[in-house]
C-alpha cells in the first residue's frame, strides 16, 4: 500500500505550486543541495526534475486526478568520489519528505552483502538485505558485479531475480539506486534487460573540474576548523592539477584522503617547533603541508603518492 502523502495541499480545484514548495521541506532540502555541494550542475537539474515531477503526481493525487505509483528506481553513474552515495542520500530525504518511502534512510551494499559462496547461501542473504532497506532506499554499489557471466558456479544471477521481483512487486514501498561506472552499468543493463526496463531514472555524475576540487577542498578544510595560508592555497591549485594527471584518481575522495596528509604534516610540524602555540597555528595549512607531498615531488609513476583512490570502489563523497 502506498505511503500516504507527507504534505497538505490547499485545496482540490486550485493549488499554487509554487507557494506550496517554497514553503515545504522539500523545497528547503533542494535550496540545501544547490548550496551545499560544489559543482554537480546537471545532476541537481535531474534531481529537481524529478522533485518537480513527484511534486506535482502528489498534487495530482490530491485533487483526484488519475496517477499511477511512479517508478523511481534510478541508476547513477560516474567515476568514484563525484558524489553518487552523497547524492542517495540527498534522494532518500527527498522521497520521504513527498511521502513516496515511509523511512529516511539508506542501506549501502555491494555484490559480497547480496550474493552467497555456496548453494541456499544468495537467496537469504539477498532477502535479509531487502527486509532492511524495505521502505527506503537500496544502494547498489558496483552492481555489474552482481553478473559474473565467465562464472558457471557463480550464484550472481540468483540475488538478481530476487531483486527484481522486489523491484516490481513491491516498488511502491522500496527505492534501489543501482551506481558504477557508466559503460559497466550500462553493459549490465544489456546482459540483464530486466534491470533497464525497472530504472526510470538514469543520472550520469560528471568529474569535478580543477576549481571545484579545489572549493571542495576549502569547505573540507572549513568544516573541520582549518585554513588554508595564502601560499598553501595556490600551492593546492597546483597540487590538484598534478593529481588529476596520475593513475586512480578519484575525484573528491582523493582530496579528502589528501587533507588527513595535510594534517599529519601539520602535526608532525606543529610537535617538532618548541613555544607556544596559538589558535591560528594550530588551524592553519601551510605550503610545507603541502609541499611534502610526492604528486608535487617530481617523482615518477612508481613511487606516486597513494590516496587510497580506488576505480573498484565507491564511498561518500
Amino acid at each position: 500500500m502506498a505511503p500516504e502523502p507527507a504534505m497538505e495541499f490547499g485545496g482540490p480545484d486550485r493549488l499554487d505550486l509554487s507557494a506550496l514548495y517554497a514553503d515545504s521541506e522539500v523545497g528547503q532540502m533542494l535550496a540545501a543541495l544547490d548550496s551545499e555541494l560544489v559543482g554537480l550542475i546537471p545532476v541537481k537539474r535531474r534531481i529537481r526534475e524529478i522533485t518537480a515531477y513527484l511534486f506535482v503526481t502528489r498534487a495530482r493525487q490530491m485533487m483526484g486526478l488519475a496517477t499511477g505509483t511512479p517508478t523511481l528506481h534510478m541508476a547513477f553513474t560516474g567515476n568514484p568520489g563525484t558524489g553518487k552515495t552523497t547524492l542517495a542520500l540527498r534522494m532518500a530525504a527527498i522521497l520521504h519528505g513527498l511521502g513516496f518511502i515511509r523511512r529516511n534512510h539508506v542501506i549501502s551494499v555491494t555484490r559480497d552483502d547480496l550474493v552467497g559462496q555456496y548453494i541456499g547461501h544468495t537467496a537469504p542473504k539477498t532477502k535479509e538485505v531487502l527486509k532492511k532497506a524495505m521502505g527506503g532506499v537500496l544502494f547498489i554499489d558496483e552492481a555489474y558485479y552482481l553478473h559474473r557471466p565467465e562464472n558457471e558456479r557463480d550464484y550472481g544471477q540468483e540475488s538478481i531475480e530476487i531483486l527484481l521481483q522486489v523491484m516490481e512487486n513491491q516498488r511502491d514501498d522500496l527505492v534501489v539506486i543501482l551506481a558504477g561506472y557508466k559503460d559497466r552499468i550500462d553493459q549490465f543493463f544489456k546482459s540483464n534487460p530486466g534491470f533497464r526496463s525497472r530504472i526510470a531514472h538514469h543520472i550520469d555524475f560528471p568529474d569535478f573540474s580543477d576549481d571545484e576540487l579545489v572549493a571542495i577542498t576549502c569547505k573540507m578544510l572549513d568544516e573541520a576548523q582549518y585554513r588554508f595560508s595564502p601560499p598553501a592555497l595556490e600551492l593546492l591549485r597546483r597540487y590538484v592539477a598534478a593529481r588529476r594527471q596520475q593513475p586512480n584518481f578519484a575525484n573528491a575522495r582523493s582530496m579528502r584522503n589528501a587533507f588527513d596528509r595535510m594534517r599529519l604534516r601539520q602535526s608532525l610540524r606543529l610537535f617538532e617547533t618548541p613555544g607556544l602555540m596559538d589558535r591560528a597555528a594550530l588551524t592553519t595549512i601551510e605550503a610545507a603541508d603541502l609541499r611534502a607531498s610526492r604528486v608535487l615531488t617530481g617523482l615518477d609513476g612508481s613511487q606516486q603518492e597513494d590516496d587510497g583512490g580506488n576505480h573498484d570502489t565507491e564511498e561518500a563523497a
